[in-house]
């Protein structure tokens, strides 16, 4: 169980420039209170056969994190140019970013980035050498969420007020094996009596 959950990020400047900052808020919900910062990271992945061409755009610890439903602005610098390859400039990109909470990582939010001229002429008929003052980017609104299982250190209460145990204490799930089983030992004991 997370005991962050993201429910929203809101590109706050999308459509913009190429050159301009990320400037983005993100809502979550924490349902326990933690003691430690949580880490927020910013990454644009311009080739995503090397990873060694990522740019961390900037991090952030928002922190200690009450419970409840939180917010947060975060504004990341533009990408370098001089670090994307020209064949990878025009088109489309990925935007990362990352939560983690003492090292680890609990989730992952990626958003696909288009990238053009900011007029039809030149998209149809692209300069030799790229324009990074004229280029316009476009964040897709849909993004991909990957969620990762860590150590929280945390337990978060129930409605009561105490500590839940958590799925130690949980009744087990049976499987098609354990349902296959049990009525494989009804039918032996019906045919004996």
């Amino acid at each position: 169980m997370s005991i962050v959950s993201i429910r929203n990020v809101e590109f706050l400047n999308n459509p913009a420039r190429f050159t301009d900052p990320y400037h983005f808020r993100v809502t979550f919900e924490c349902i326990a209170q933690l003691p430690e910062d949580l880490e927020w990271r910013l990454i644009y992945v311009s080739s995503p056969g090397n990873e060694e061409l990522d740019q961390e755009l900037d991090d952030c610890l928002v922190g200690p994190v009450p419970m409840g439903i939180n917010s947060f602005e975060f504004e990341g610098s533009a990408p370098n140019p001089s670090k994307i390859p020209p064949e990878d400039v025009l088109g489309v990109a990925a935007l990362i970013l990352t939560g983690s909470y003492k090292d680890q990582e609990f989730v992952r939010v990626g958003y696909y980035q288009n990238t053009e001229y900011d007029n039809e002429e030149m998209n149809l008929n692209p300069p030799e050498t790229i324009r990074f003052d004229r280029l316009v980017r476009d964040i897709n609104s849909k993004p991909r969420v990957t969620r990762f299982q860590i150590k929280w250190d945390i337990e978060p209460p129930n409605r009561n007020g105490t500590v839940t145990a958590g799925a130690a204490t949980s009744a087990a799930v049976p499987s098609a094996n354990d349902l296959d089983e049990e009525e494989a030992t009804e039918e032996k004991t019906d045919a004996k009596s």
